[in-house]
């Protein structure tokens, strides 16, 4: 049978070991220059070899983002670059420009080249011109169905990578110009400022200065605010099609995403690959994801074109049921040691959940700063304070609390 991998994002270190430890089987980073994250925390030179040894020391590979379209002065300094990569021990290189991949054949010869969804693959002969020309991978573009991704499965021998969870662009495979006539900030190079959130109205060419809503509302309207992806229901179909990765967006998203999305995917697929025919996702999965800041879920188009279902009209704004507040960095003698996210009190009702461990409820008692002291509250983000927990705790877990 198929067993895809998951494969999950790392904006940073600390994300990078949350998604190895919640289950990934791979994750994606960036360094500091040349991937399309470019205001995610990234990983300098050190992080990289330092996240290479975490992965590889948990079974995990690491692909590394060279996905910019490239600039003249982006050619002049990548071939260091890109020797280092292979140096360092990339398991692969996520690539969307044809300059960046010649560059790559020659300068980082060892490592897979993966293509990136920046290429907009649609179509099986378009995967056989990229397989011929020596990419290992394909990230396919996120608007094919199901039946699609099974035609040009049947075609081509590359590895297929498709999105499964997590931000939509609303331009074709993200590309996309809107940020850049705004802005002056290149999405294609890392800088995109979300003009696409924002609420648009109508102006008329000989009515200058009259704003008119797109429909009936005084707000205006988020016309290109995309739903986010989620195909938790989709995975039996998408392991038929022999697709091998799935892929989770969010780099730019919180450790608390990270893990959630990675363990819950990690759980559903394991489940799905147990017993295919008989797979129904559990209720308490979809729970999970709607407790992470998200905005309105979508299929997307694996099922075929959403329409005006894969929009939100009304706000640009995230949602989630809970809030993340801490993660757990030790647990002895029934006291935990928590690096603070958020400020929580003396006597709160919070929930604990770790990477083999499902949610459950805890009140904070007996709350401690770092000198031992007892605290009404702890109120410094990152500060390590201390409580009482009389059930033992696994190192990552993480706190959270209904909103």
């Amino acid at each position: 049978m198929n067993r895809p991998e998951i494969l999950a994002p790392a904006g940073d270190p600390e994300k990078l070991r949350m998604a190895v430890i919640y289950g990934a089987d791979a994750v994606y980073l960036a360094g500091r220059e040349f991937g399309m994250r470019a205001f995610a925390g990234n990983f300098s030179d050190h992080e990289l070899r330092e996240g290479l040894i975490f992965a590889r020391a948990h079974g995990a590979k690491v692909y590394v983002t060279v996905n910019i379209i490239a600039g003249n002065d982006d050619i002049r300094r990548l071939p260091a670059y890109l020797s280092f990569l292979q140096e360092a021990g990339a398991d692969g290189l996520i690539i969307a420009d044809p300059g960046v991949f010649v560059l790559a054949r020659k300068y980082a010869p060892e490592v897979p080249c993966h293509l990136s969804t920046q290429a907009n693959t649609t179509n099986w002969q378009s995967a056989l011109f990229w397989q011929e020309a020596g990419f290992k991978r394909i990230v396919l573009a996120r608007e094919l169905s199901l039946p699609e991704i099974a035609e040009i499965r049947a075609h081509t021998d590359l590895e297929l990578e498709v999105f499964v969870h997590g931000a939509m662009c609303w331009a074709y495979s993200g590309r996309c110009y809107l940020s850049h006539y705004l802005e002056g900030r290149s999405a294609n190079r890392g800088r995109c400022a979300q003009a696409c959130r924002r609420s648009y109205y109508l102006v008329e060419e000989k009515h200058p200065g009259e704003y008119m809503p797109v429909f009936t509302d005084e707000r205006g309207t988020y016309i290109m605010n995309a739903r986010d992806l989620c195909l938790l229901d989709y995975l039996p179909g998408l392991v038929e099609t022999g697709v091998n990765s799935f892929k989770i967006e969010g780099r730019m998203k919180s450790a608390h995403y990270v893990a959630t999305v990675t363990k819950v995917y990690r759980r559903a697929l394991d489940a799905c690959l147990l017993d295919p025919a008989g797979f129904r996702p559990d209720p308490a999965w979809h729970n999970e994801l709607r407790k992470i800041s998200h905005r309105p879920y979508t299929s997307g188009f694996i099922a075929g074109n959403p329409g005006t279902e894969g929009q939100v009209y009304h706000t640009t704004a995230q949602e989630s049921s809970h809030e993340f507040i801490g993660i757990v960095q030790s647990w002895q003698d029934g006291r935990a040691v928590v690096e603070m996210r958020n400020r929580f009190v003396e006597g709160e009702q919070v929930e604990i959940f770790g990477p083999a461990t499902d949610p459950r409820p805890l009140t904070v008692r007996d709350l401690r700063n770092p000198e031992g002291d007892p605290i009404p509250a702890a109120i410094r983000v990152q500060e390590h304070v201390s409580f009482a927990i009389h059930f033992p705790v696994e190192p990552f877990s993480l706190l959270r609390r209904p909103r």
